[in-house]
Protein backbone atom coordinates (compact mmCIF):
# COMPACT_ATOMS: atom_id res chain seq x y z
CA UNK A 1 0.00 0.00 0.00
CA UNK A 2 1.18 3.10 -1.12
CA UNK A 3 0.49 6.74 -0.67
CA UNK A 4 -0.61 9.44 -3.26
CA UNK A 5 1.95 12.06 -4.21
CA UNK A 6 1.00 14.99 -1.98
CA UNK A 7 4.40 16.84 -1.84
CA UNK A 8 5.86 17.89 1.10
CA UNK A 9 4.53 16.81 4.29
CA UNK A 10 3.93 18.98 7.36
CA UNK A 11 6.19 18.23 10.28
CA UNK A 12 4.72 15.80 12.98
CA UNK A 13 6.35 15.08 16.42
CA UNK A 14 6.46 11.38 16.95
CA UNK A 15 6.45 10.37 20.83
CA UNK A 16 6.29 6.93 22.92
CA UNK A 17 3.09 6.74 24.82
CA UNK A 18 2.96 5.24 27.82
CA UNK A 19 -0.22 2.36 27.57
CA UNK A 20 -1.25 0.32 30.74
CA UNK A 21 -3.82 -2.84 30.28
CA UNK A 22 -4.44 -5.22 32.61
CA UNK A 23 -0.59 -4.66 34.15
CA UNK A 24 0.50 -5.37 30.64
CA UNK A 25 2.67 -2.34 28.68
CA UNK A 26 1.16 -2.39 25.56
CA UNK A 27 3.68 -1.02 22.86
CA UNK A 28 2.35 2.65 21.83
CA UNK A 29 3.64 5.69 19.85
CA UNK A 30 1.74 8.71 19.49
CA UNK A 31 2.24 11.14 16.38
CA UNK A 32 0.95 15.09 17.24
CA UNK A 33 1.26 18.16 15.41
CA UNK A 34 4.52 19.66 15.02
CA UNK A 35 2.93 23.28 16.13
CA UNK A 36 1.26 23.89 19.74
CA UNK A 37 -2.10 23.42 18.49
CA UNK A 38 -4.34 21.29 20.24
CA UNK A 39 -5.22 18.41 17.81
CA UNK A 40 -8.82 18.49 16.71
CA UNK A 41 -9.01 14.52 17.21
CA UNK A 42 -7.58 11.42 17.51
CA UNK A 43 -7.37 8.88 14.95
CA UNK A 44 -5.98 5.14 15.73
CA UNK A 45 -4.01 2.89 13.03
CA UNK A 46 -4.22 -0.13 13.45
CA UNK A 47 -1.96 -2.36 11.47
CA UNK A 48 -2.32 -5.57 9.72
CA UNK A 49 -1.19 -9.29 10.23
CA UNK A 50 3.00 -9.25 10.55
CA UNK A 51 3.52 -5.60 10.74
CA UNK A 52 3.87 -3.52 13.91
CA UNK A 53 3.15 0.13 15.16
CA UNK A 54 5.98 1.65 13.37
CA UNK A 55 5.73 0.06 10.06
CA UNK A 56 6.63 1.98 7.05
CA UNK A 57 2.62 2.45 6.08
CA UNK A 58 1.46 3.19 9.53
CA UNK A 59 3.92 6.02 9.84
CA UNK A 60 3.43 7.52 7.09
CA UNK A 61 -0.22 7.70 7.47
CA UNK A 62 0.11 8.98 10.66
CA UNK A 63 2.03 11.63 10.18
CA UNK A 64 0.08 12.94 7.33
CA UNK A 65 -2.80 12.68 9.41
CA UNK A 66 -0.90 14.65 12.34
CA UNK A 67 1.27 16.59 10.00
CA UNK A 68 -1.49 17.60 7.51
CA UNK A 69 -4.46 17.14 9.52
CA UNK A 70 -3.41 18.61 12.79
CA UNK A 71 -4.98 15.44 14.27
CA UNK A 72 -3.48 13.22 17.03
CA UNK A 73 -2.50 9.41 15.68
CA UNK A 74 -1.82 6.44 17.92
CA UNK A 75 -0.87 3.24 16.71
CA UNK A 76 0.12 -0.38 18.99
CA UNK A 77 1.53 -3.48 18.55
CA UNK A 78 -1.01 -6.07 18.59
CA UNK A 79 -0.56 -9.09 20.65
CA UNK A 80 1.95 -11.42 18.71
CA UNK A 81 3.30 -8.52 16.37
CA UNK A 82 6.22 -6.01 17.09
CA UNK A 83 7.65 -5.55 20.63
CA UNK A 84 4.97 -9.03 21.20
CA UNK A 85 6.31 -11.06 18.76
CA UNK A 86 6.84 -14.36 20.52
CA UNK A 87 10.48 -15.39 20.87
CA UNK A 88 10.35 -18.21 18.09
CA UNK A 89 9.05 -15.94 15.31
CA UNK A 90 11.48 -12.91 15.33
CA UNK A 91 13.49 -12.00 13.15
CA UNK A 92 11.10 -13.93 10.40
CA UNK A 93 9.27 -11.45 7.70
CA UNK A 94 5.10 -12.10 8.12
CA UNK A 95 5.10 -14.20 4.93
CA UNK A 96 7.53 -16.59 6.50
CA UNK A 97 5.59 -16.38 10.07
CA UNK A 98 2.16 -17.55 7.90
CA UNK A 99 3.94 -19.91 6.37
CA UNK A 100 5.14 -21.74 9.69
CA UNK A 101 1.95 -21.74 11.54
CA UNK A 102 -0.20 -22.13 8.67
CA UNK A 103 -2.77 -19.50 7.33
CA UNK A 104 -5.47 -21.48 9.21
CA UNK A 105 -3.74 -21.39 12.92
CA UNK A 106 -2.52 -17.65 11.95
CA UNK A 107 -6.00 -16.72 11.63
CA UNK A 108 -7.22 -18.30 14.27
CA UNK A 109 -4.33 -17.08 17.24
CA UNK A 110 -5.39 -13.45 16.18
CA UNK A 111 -9.40 -13.95 16.50
CA UNK A 112 -8.47 -15.11 19.71
CA UNK A 113 -6.44 -11.63 20.66
CA UNK A 114 -9.61 -9.91 19.62
CA UNK A 115 -10.82 -9.35 23.24
CA UNK A 116 -7.06 -8.54 24.49
CA UNK A 117 -6.63 -6.35 21.48
CA UNK A 118 -9.85 -4.37 22.11
CA UNK A 119 -9.08 -3.67 25.21
CA UNK A 120 -5.74 -2.51 24.08
CA UNK A 121 -7.14 0.10 21.98
CA UNK A 122 -9.54 0.89 24.59
CA UNK A 123 -6.85 1.77 27.03
CA UNK A 124 -4.45 3.45 25.00
CA UNK A 125 -7.59 5.98 23.90
CA UNK A 126 -7.89 6.22 27.90
CA UNK A 127 -4.12 7.33 27.79
CA UNK A 128 -4.27 9.65 25.10
CA UNK A 129 -7.15 11.98 26.59
CA UNK A 130 -5.31 11.45 29.81
CA UNK A 131 -2.45 13.56 28.52
CA UNK A 132 -4.66 16.37 28.01
CA UNK A 133 -3.57 17.03 24.55
CA UNK A 134 -6.77 16.19 23.01
CA UNK A 135 -9.09 15.27 26.02
CA UNK A 136 -12.69 15.49 24.43
CA UNK A 137 -11.86 15.54 20.48
CA UNK A 138 -13.81 13.16 18.15
CA UNK A 139 -11.88 9.63 17.75
CA UNK A 140 -11.41 7.72 14.75
CA UNK A 141 -9.73 4.28 13.40
CA UNK A 142 -7.83 3.58 10.22
CA UNK A 143 -7.24 -0.40 10.08
CA UNK A 144 -7.71 -3.02 7.13
CA UNK A 145 -7.29 -6.31 6.92
CA UNK A 146 -6.06 -7.65 10.53
CA UNK A 147 -7.00 -4.03 11.19
CA UNK A 148 -10.04 -4.88 10.71
CA UNK A 149 -10.27 -7.74 12.49
CA UNK A 150 -9.98 -5.88 15.59
CA UNK A 151 -11.17 -2.46 14.48
CA UNK A 152 -14.87 -4.22 13.75
CA UNK A 153 -15.33 -5.56 17.00
CA UNK A 154 -13.63 -2.67 18.67
CA UNK A 155 -16.21 0.12 17.11
CA UNK A 156 -18.71 -2.15 18.55
CA UNK A 157 -18.17 -1.68 22.12
CA UNK A 158 -16.12 1.83 21.98
CA UNK A 159 -18.68 4.49 21.87
CA UNK A 160 -15.48 7.10 21.33
CA UNK A 161 -15.11 5.91 18.38
CA UNK A 162 -17.46 8.22 15.60
CA UNK A 163 -16.26 7.24 12.03
CA UNK A 164 -13.81 4.33 11.17
CA UNK A 165 -12.27 3.11 7.46
CA UNK A 166 -12.38 -0.42 7.30
CA UNK A 167 -11.84 -3.56 4.29
CA UNK A 168 -9.52 -5.87 2.93
CA UNK A 169 -11.39 -8.45 5.14
CA UNK A 170 -14.39 -10.65 4.65
CA UNK A 171 -16.66 -12.82 6.58
CA UNK A 172 -18.34 -15.87 5.14
CA UNK A 173 -22.23 -15.55 3.90
CA UNK A 174 -22.84 -18.64 5.89
CA UNK A 175 -21.29 -17.88 8.91
CA UNK A 176 -23.54 -15.06 10.39
CA UNK A 177 -23.44 -16.30 14.44
CA UNK A 178 -19.85 -15.39 15.29
CA UNK A 179 -18.70 -13.24 17.36
CA UNK A 180 -17.01 -11.12 14.72
CA UNK A 181 -20.61 -10.91 12.93
CA UNK A 182 -22.51 -10.22 15.80
CA UNK A 183 -19.84 -7.39 16.36
CA UNK A 184 -20.15 -6.28 12.68
CA UNK A 185 -24.11 -5.97 13.19
CA UNK A 186 -23.30 -3.32 16.09
CA UNK A 187 -21.48 -1.18 14.10
CA UNK A 188 -23.74 2.39 13.55
CA UNK A 189 -21.29 4.66 13.15
CA UNK A 190 -20.37 6.26 9.38
CA UNK A 191 -17.51 3.90 7.86
CA UNK A 192 -15.64 3.59 4.43
CA UNK A 193 -14.97 -0.09 3.38
CA UNK A 194 -12.25 -0.78 1.01
CA UNK A 195 -12.26 -4.02 -0.48
CA UNK A 196 -9.79 -5.49 -3.19
CA UNK A 197 -11.45 -7.43 -6.05
CA UNK A 198 -8.77 -10.01 -6.89
CA UNK A 199 -8.20 -10.28 -2.93
CA UNK A 200 -6.01 -13.61 -2.90
CA UNK A 201 -6.42 -13.48 0.90
CA UNK A 202 -9.72 -12.58 1.73
CA UNK A 203 -12.12 -13.89 -1.47
CA UNK A 204 -14.34 -10.92 -2.94
CA UNK A 205 -17.64 -12.29 -1.78
CA UNK A 206 -16.50 -12.76 1.78
CA UNK A 207 -15.57 -8.92 1.39
CA UNK A 208 -19.25 -7.94 -0.16
CA UNK A 209 -20.89 -10.10 2.64
CA UNK A 210 -18.56 -8.24 5.44
CA UNK A 211 -19.64 -4.85 3.81
CA UNK A 212 -23.73 -5.86 3.50
CA UNK A 213 -23.69 -7.67 7.47
CA UNK A 214 -22.25 -4.07 8.96
CA UNK A 215 -24.67 -2.15 10.94
CA UNK A 216 -24.07 1.00 9.78
CA UNK A 217 -26.87 3.03 7.56
CA UNK A 218 -24.05 5.48 6.55
CA UNK A 219 -21.53 3.21 4.83
CA UNK A 220 -19.55 3.38 1.64
CA UNK A 221 -17.68 0.24 -0.58
CA UNK A 222 -14.48 1.45 -2.52
CA UNK A 223 -13.52 -1.62 -4.59
CA UNK A 224 -10.27 -1.68 -6.78
CA UNK A 225 -8.91 -4.59 -8.90
CA UNK A 226 -5.92 -5.70 -7.70
CA UNK A 227 -4.58 -8.15 -5.22
CA UNK A 228 -4.47 -7.92 -1.30
CA UNK A 229 -1.86 -5.13 -0.86
CA UNK A 230 -2.46 -3.33 -4.21
CA UNK A 231 -4.93 -0.43 -3.22
CA UNK A 232 -4.52 2.65 -5.57
CA UNK A 233 -2.10 5.52 -4.01
CA UNK A 234 -5.58 7.38 -4.67
CA UNK A 235 -7.74 5.37 -2.28
CA UNK A 236 -5.74 6.05 0.61
CA UNK A 237 -6.24 9.94 -0.02
CA UNK A 238 -9.96 9.45 -0.34
CA UNK A 239 -9.88 7.34 3.21
CA UNK A 240 -7.96 10.21 4.90
CA UNK A 241 -10.75 12.68 3.31
CA UNK A 242 -13.09 10.35 4.73
CA UNK A 243 -12.13 11.03 8.08
CA UNK A 244 -11.43 14.46 7.72
CA UNK A 245 -15.04 15.14 6.84
CA UNK A 246 -16.19 12.95 9.49
CA UNK A 247 -14.30 13.77 12.58
CA UNK A 248 -14.44 17.76 11.80
CA UNK A 249 -15.95 19.64 14.42
CA UNK A 250 -19.15 19.84 14.87
CA UNK A 251 -20.18 17.03 12.56
CA UNK A 252 -23.29 15.16 14.23
CA UNK A 253 -22.56 12.24 16.55
CA UNK A 254 -23.78 8.67 15.69
CA UNK A 255 -27.64 7.89 16.67
CA UNK A 256 -28.29 5.92 19.91
CA UNK A 257 -28.32 2.72 20.42
CA UNK A 258 -24.64 2.03 18.79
Amino acid sequence: MTFPGTGRESAAERLPLSVKQAGENVPAVLWLPASPTRPTAIVLVGHGGGMHKDAPFVARLARQLAGSLGYAAVAIDAPYHGERTPAGEKGLSPLERRKRMGLAAWRERNSQATVQAVADWRAAIDAVQGLDVAPDVPVGYFGVSMGTRFGIPLAAAEPRITAAVFGLFGQPADDWESGFARAARRVRIPLLFLLQWHDELFPRNDGLALFDLLGSRAKTLHANPGGHLQIPPAEVGHAVQFLRQHLAPGTPAPLPGR
